[in-house]
């Protein structure tokens, strides 16, 4: 029997969530979730795709990534589908900062996870949660490949001109400051539907890409390749997001230290965790702030608007550095659910090219489609986005044999 399957992880600072594909038609075999780790109240929901049965739940404490894990591999083992199966090929982990040296998947040893740590401090929720997962994973099954695929890998393409800070180039260089982007999956996989979307090859569109979720970024897809993205050094700049700020000034960092009496620490977990939607109305979802609207709420209103106006400014930034854009991609949980945000963030840009047929904006489907008038120059389109398929595609072009 060879070996089709791969198993991917994706391990958050108390979440774990999985799925087994099949790729020699990239079928799902078992998804599911494990929440809440370390705590009492610890969740499992695992869902065997393959036999269609129904969706299983416990509730039992799960002290650490570790027991997660096994505890997946149990219920895996339930469908015949254990990690011990012959058919399993490799297990693809999700990698949010590979920093600049990873460009590509990359087949995980001593050194990649020594560098995967070095990368903790640019992303300190991140990366030390995906080292769990990673270490886990390969203590259950120390003969099979365990491949990193990096968020940040897809913009590697972007021009120094894009990447670089305006900052003395020494200290940048000294302590890693440059625009790395993420969302890079998702990108990636939303460029090249977008251009099948169009009967093209990806090397002939310019796409905008904007994944709209709790945390949001834009990118620039010129033929295929990144040239410029909204997030950067972190997960913090660009778009209004659900808690963060995206965009600010830097000194806004410093008057908060010296007039506010904040430490860095306290300026962290506002920018963070307390700004965005959620910091300007008190909600970041955008199905909460939309009846808020609808009902007369003027904070909600004008948190939307902030969203808005800073959403347009990107598709402009964007349509310029491209010169010329083939499609506008909507994707992620809000772009792919919020017709009135897509609605919004075109409107009035009918210079460019760009317009919603209201119609079909508002229907709501799991394929990717126009939204954008027949004869609109410039499509507008709503493709949700598939980052574990992603993932699992480019861990078992590594490792096919």
């Amino acid at each position: 029997m060879s070996a089709t399957r791969v198993l991917v992880l994706n391990s958050g600072s108390s979440s774990l969530k999985y799925q087994l594909l099949d790729m020699r038609d990239s079928s799902r075999l078992a998804s599911g979730l494990v929440e809440r780790i370390g705590e009492r109240s610890s969740r499992l929901r695992h869902t065997p795709l393959a036999t269609g049965g129904g969706t299983r739940e416990q509730s039992v404490p799960i002290a650490d990534h570790d027991a997660a894990l096994k505890a997946v591999a149990e219920e895996l083992a339930k469908d015949g589908l254990g990690l011990d199966s012959p058919g399993l090929a490799a297990v693809g982990h999700r990698v949010v900062h590979g920093g600049k040296h990873f460009t590509r998947p990359t087949v995980i040893d001593d050194a990649v996870l020594a560098e995967i740590e070095r990368l903790i401090p640019v992303a300190p929720l991140h990366n030390p949660a995906n080292l769990t997962g990673i270490r886990t994973a390969t203590a259950l099954r120390p003969d099979l490949p365990q491949v990193a695929v990096f968020d940040t890998a897809f913009h590697t393409t972007m021009p120094e001109a894009a990447a670089r800070y305006a900052i003395d180039v020494e200290t940048a260089d000294a302590h890693r400051v440059r625009r790395y982007g993420f969302h890079g999956t998702s990108h990636a996989y939303v460029s090249r539907a977008t251009a099948k979307l169009l009967g093209k090859a990806p090397e002939e569109v310019n796409v905008i890409v904007l994944h709209l979720g709790n945390g949001a970024s834009a990118s620039a897809v010129e033929k295929g390749r990144c040239v410029d993205t909204s997030m950067g050094l972190t997960p913090l700049e660009g778009l209004v997001m659900g808690t963060r700020s995206g965009d600010a000034d830097p000194a806004v960092i410093f008057h908060l230290a010296r007039v506010g009496g904040m430490s860095i620490d306290e300026i962290d977990a506002l920018l963070n965790k307390k700004s965005g939607l959620v910091g300007l109305c008190g909600d970041n979802d955008m199905r909460e702030i939309q009846r808020r609207i609808d009902e007369g709420d003027d904070q909600a209103k004008l948190a939307f608007d902030i969203y808005i106006h800073r959403l347009k400014k990107y598709i402009g930034a964007y349509y310029a550095v491209l010169g010329r854009v083939d499609a506008v991609a909507f994707t992620a949980g809000v772009g792919e659910n919020a017709a009135p945000v897509r609605a919004a963030a075109v409107a009035g840009l009918d210079s460019l090219g760009l317009a919603v047929d209201d119609e079909l904006n508002a229907v709501r489907g799991d394929e990717a489609r126009l939204i954008s008038p027949a004869d609109a120059r410039v499509a507008v389109a709503v493709v949700p986005t598939d980052e574990e398929l992603e993932i699992a595609t480019q861990t078992y072009a590594l490792v096919k044999r």
